[in-house]
């Protein structure tokens, strides 16, 4: 199976998962893109999959459907109404056209109707999980965010993070100012802001470079925590209030 990212709007990433001549798309907020590069590879699209509502992530479906109509699998309970198959946490599908089955994560934060699709050491993650960062809470409280990004860290570490934003250089920037003295961090941030000048997408990232780099994964170390309370100006007594303040102080960065 061959995944590739589909760039739309300003900084989207539209994956397309493809085997032999069926390909499904995962949160298509754009129809051109995509009916673009199945007509240049000879693809048909087999199924759409949606892990929110918002509208860079659902715009395109009515188009795509359109021309070929698919299932379209997404949140149970969601408020966007163009789900065929809703899903649930805990639920596994068998992705039609492609020979792979995925896991459904419920993960609320973003927005309250979030989920992820996780498997064949692949996990699909929409705005939840960011390379160096996390999704603003639009809808979810922090601890909702916290005990969500708990659970995709738990996930295998060679697990390839498919999220769906190219925000890798700016949350990086946020993370040094959190964390100035992590080495990883640091030759993370130059090997991405290399192929960013080249034109590459810095995704897929992993679980277990998430872990070393990422402060919102990081809550919980000492490092993070003596940050973000320098920050606060007072002490924070768990990993969910670093959370919480770490989230809050992304929100308002200009580094």
């Amino acid at each position: 199976m061959k995944i590739i990212p589909i760039p739309a709007f300003q900084d989207n990433y539209i994956w397309l998962l493809s085997d032999g001549p069926n390909a499904v798309v995962v949160d298509p907020g754009d129809a051109e893109p995509v009916m673009h590069h199945l007509e240049d590879q000879g693809l048909s699209l087999t199924a759409i999959l949606l892990t929110h509502h918002h509208a860079d992530h659902v715009g395109g479906v009515a188009k795509l459907l359109s021309c070929r109509p698919v299932p379209v699998f997404g949140p149970l309970g969601s408020p966007y109404p163009g789900i065929t198959h809703p899903l649930s946490d805990g639920e596994r599908i068998a992705v039609p056209g492609l020979a792979c089955e995925l896991s459904v994560m419920a993960v609320p934060g973003h927005t309250l109707d979030h989920i992820a699709y996780y498997g064949d050491g692949r996990l699909f993650c929409g705005d939840t999980l960011f390379a160096c960062g996390c999704g603003r809470l639009f809808e979810g409280s922090p601890e909702q965010m916290h005990v969500s990004l708990s659970r995709l860290a738990a996930l295998p570490g060679p697990t390839e993070v498919y999220c769906t934003h190219e925000y890798t250089l700016s949350n990086q920037r946020f993370a040094l100012a959190v964390e100035p003295d992590n080495l990883d961090l640091q030759q993370r941030h130059a090997a991405d802001s290399a192929r960013r000048d080249k034109g590459e997408a810095t995704l897929p990232s992993s679980i277990e470079l998430e872990h070393r780099t990422n402060p919102f994964l990081r809550a919980s170390l000492e490092s993070v925590r003596q940050a973000a309370e320098q920050h606060a100006g007072h002490p924070l007594p768990d990993a969910c209030s670093v959370f919480a303040t770490l989230r809050a102080w992304k929100d308002g960065f200009r580094g």
